[in-house]
């Protein structure tokens, strides 16, 4: 019986890397994307430590149009079947939305809808015939947000949040979970802010590992779950407390340079 793989994207550092190795650790085979060469050194560390598994390294910039239809007909010429797809790459941004480049905003909006969404889309089809498959979206609680400086960044990551409920409720039937991740906030180094105030998240529990993340994001997608926030209590009543404030209140905020 030939070992499945699981695809995970955005996978050279942080939860990326972590999501290699957890999958690994479960038994697949892994196919590790990234834009970085580091992916190469990453790919090396885990063959090292699983010489059993059959593990490939791919640099890939998926923030290109054609990416996905790519990576889709890679796996398919090199006989790799993908059982598993964590769709993981992506940039945290918060800043106003005029004040992007024009290159930059076509970089996030491919990198957080375009290319998740036809990777679904491909890899989809595929485990709707097998009648077996597994796909994890990593979004925000962000996409519950509509607040200046996180136009771009929340309305991708919502675009990908109602894509995977809709994706969730077609592929059920035919034997293929598809999971919603909402991380809150993760010690990944990803946010500028100081070692002390992390270290004070993590101990309140607003901040959680790549570990802790991963853990539960992968429980949730083998349990069959439509969406898992991570960690949970805290975000969703502040998420829920912000789409409670009144526009004019955000004009305020906004006006006194708060936020």
């Amino acid at each position: 019986m030939t070992t499945p793989f699981a695809l995970v994207t955005g996978a050279s550092s942080g939860m990326g890397l972590e999501f290699a190795r957890q999958l690994s650790a479960r038994g697949y085979n892994l196919l590790m994307v990234s834009n970085e060469e580091a992916i190469h050194q990453r790919a090396e560390e885990l063959r090292s430590a699983l010489p059993q598994r059959q593990i490939i390294s791919l640099v890939r910039d998926l923030s290109q149009q054609n990416s996905a239809r790519e990576l889709y007909d890679y796996a398919h010429a090199h006989n790799i079947e993908v059982e598993v797809l964590v769709n993981n790459a992506g940039v945290y941004h918060d800043r106003d939305i005029l004040d992007d480049s024009e290159a930059f905003t076509q970089l996030i909006l491919n990198l957080h809808m375009v290319t998740p969404a036809m990777l679904c889309y491909l890899f989809g089809q595929d485990m709707r015939n097998r009648r077996k498959g597994y796909i994890l979206n990593v979004c925000s609680v962000t996409s519950k947000i509509a607040a200046q400086r996180l136009g771009t960044y929340g309305s991708t990551k919502a675009f990908l949040n109602n894509f995977t409920r809709s994706l969730h409720i077609e592929l059920k039937p035919f034997g293929v979970c598809v999971t919603n991740v909402s991380p809150g906030a993760v010690d990944t180094g990803l946010y500028s802010i100081r070692p002390w105030m992390t270290k004070v998240g993590k101990c309140l529990g607003i901040i959680v590992s790549p570990q802790t993340l991963v853990r539960r994001a992968l429980r949730a997608l083998f349990h069959g779950r439509s969406k898992v926030t991570v960690p949970a209590v805290f975000w969703h009543a502040l998420t829920t407390v912000i789409q409670l404030i009144p526009t004019c209140v955000l004009r305020l905020i906004r006006r006194l340079g708060w936020f």
